[in-house]
């Protein structure tokens, strides 16, 4: 089972990690935060603090097309922010 499926690199979470050290990651629905803990400090090579958890439900989308109203709801997804210990950085652009 895949632990990490991304980072979240977004403008928030960015200036979130600049202030306070934390980094989002979407992570797999039925993992743990121990698991998440583990899977982080084993793939960057860091020291894991403390790991928060949340669950987004999907939102409900409906668009008009010539065949009438199509209704659905978008993925719902598992996001982990994770604070690491003092001194300790990912750089996620580096692989770029």
């Amino acid at each position: 089972m895949e632990i990490i499926l991304k980072p979240v690199i977004t403008e928030k979470m960015t200036a979130i990690s600049e202030k306070y050290n934390r980094y989002g990651f979407l992570v797999n629905r039925n993992a743990n935060k121990l698991q998440i803990k583990e899977a982080v400090e084993q793939q960057y090579g860091v020291s894991v603090s403390a790991v928060n958890t949340m669950i987004h439900g999907g939102k409900a989308r409906q668009r008009y097309t010539k065949t009438g109203i199509q209704r659905g709801r978008t993925n719902s997804f598992k996001k982990a922010i994770v604070t690491l210990m003092e001194g300790d950085t990912i750089d996620f652009y580096s692989s770029i």
